[in-house]
């Protein structure tokens, strides 16, 4: 860390302290509750006064250009509140949608798109998940279809899931453009106004998390007329482009709910330093020492491991392994520190009057989003077989 990035992740911790958890511990983390869309507008332009707004995206665009490695501490410092990622415009899906623009779309796109995205002038929505038999976490699985008619596209389907969909201004649709269900490639990205006829909101899905702002929403697609410059990237590359995007998402989540993660820690940790049963401070008892030592042995291995994913990154790897890792231990690994921290703080930790009860209930979504911890585990072992396994004598290839 240089003194340049320090002194950003001081200002980032002291405008979340001063400016954001209160407005955070008022409505006990509900964004809808606490404003929604005004509220961030609101909190980004105080951002913006303190010179921590878009870290992340391009310098040409009015943000701070941060690569991977430096913007860790960073999103660590906003993550400290549920609405801190939003307040620094930094939340998920416009962080992982932002650097897919700024590294896949072209001439006009990057003016029409990524320039209102990184200034927070639009939110958007990131479109692929459907409703079962669709794609989940298996993405081969797309059934939402584009037909060419005449020199455009014309796309037909259904999406569920989808983060920030009420508000959003645009979405990328992925729509299959050549093969069948179930199998891979095949898919093409659409970059779509939220206004276009056809694209509807058909409902929300009701979720644990009340913090992302927009909802996680059902859409219907009726005929939706998109033009060639609509399309983000190459025909059928889809899938490519989803992975340029998802590795850096993954490692984003890690930052920001490790911050989560950290404040929760932190408040058990002064609870039960203060709060006395059975002869004294229940931070003296062992069997809480052992949560809180946990604790920190989670935090700093998370940490570890999501800083060597991000320097994969930052060298042009494509970190699929590293991010996989960080990902799944990440989420895995602040769960637990959330779950220590309710636990040590009994009726307290569920309750209202520490902000530990909300993180948990927040973080535990984490462990499904961005792929579920059984499918980096599949992926995961799959390499090291690949790598370690011995061919049965007599085989060949």
């Amino acid at each position: 860390m240089t003194s340049r990035a320090d002194d950003l992740v001081a200002r980032t911790r002291a405008f979340i302290d001063a400016h954001v958890i209160p407005v955070e511990d008022e409505s006990d983390g509900d964004v809808a509750a606490a404003g929604g869309e005004q509220l961030r507008l609101q909190l980004q332009q105080r951002a913006r006064a303190e010179g921590v707004f878009a870290p992340h995206a391009p310098r040409e665009f009015g943000g701070l250009g941060l690569g991977m490695e430096q913007r860790a501490p960073v999103f660590e410092a906003a993550g400290r509140s549920l609405f801190g990622p939003m307040a620094l415009n930094i939340n998920a899906p416009d962080e992982g949608n932002l650097h897919l623009l700024d590294r896949v779309a072209a001439g006009a796109q990057r003016e029409r798109y990524l320039a209102p995205l990184a200034r927070g002038e639009q939110r958007s929505a990131f479109a692929m998940t459907e409703p079962p038999p669709g794609a989940g976490s298996d993405p081969n699985a797309l059934r939402t279809l584009a037909r060419r008619d005449g020199d455009g596209w014309v796309i037909n389907g259904r999406k569920k899931f989808i983060t920030g969909a009420d508000g959003a201004g645009f979405f990328i649709v992925m729509a299959r453009t050549s093969g069948e269900p179930d199998s891979p490639g095949g898919a093409t990205m659409f970059l779509v106004p939220a206004g276009r006829d056809g694209i509807r909101i058909t409902g929300h899905v009701t979720t644990m998390d009340k913090s992302m702002l927009g909802g996680h929403c059902e859409l219907e697609l009726t005929d939706v007329r998109v033009d060639p410059q609509d399309v983000l990237g190459a025909v059928d590359e889809g899938f490519h482009y989803a992975q340029v995007r998802l590795g850096p998402a993954r490692l984003t989540h890690v930052m920001r709910w490790l911050g989560a993660a950290q404040r929760a820690h932190e408040s058990a940790v002064a609870y039960v330093s203060e709060r006395s049963a059975f002869g004294g401070p229940l931070a003296r008892h062992g069997m809480v020492e052992l949560m809180i030592a946990d604790n920190e042995l989670d935090l700093a291995a998370t940490r570890s491991l999501l800083l060597t994913a991000c320097r994969v990154l930052d060298a042009g790897g494509s970190g699929r392994e590293e991010t996989s890792l960080a990902k799944v231990f990440g989420a895995e690994a602040v769960h637990r520190v959330a779950d220590r921290a309710v636990q040590m703080c009994g009726g307290a930790g569920v309750s209202a009057d520490l902000p530990i009860a909300r993180i948990a209930r927040e973080i535990r979504p984490f462990r499904i989003y961005d792929g579920p911890s059984e499918v980096h585990r599949m992926s995961l072992a799959r390499r090291a077989v690949r790598r370690y396994g011995r061919r049965t004598p007599g085989t060949s290839g």
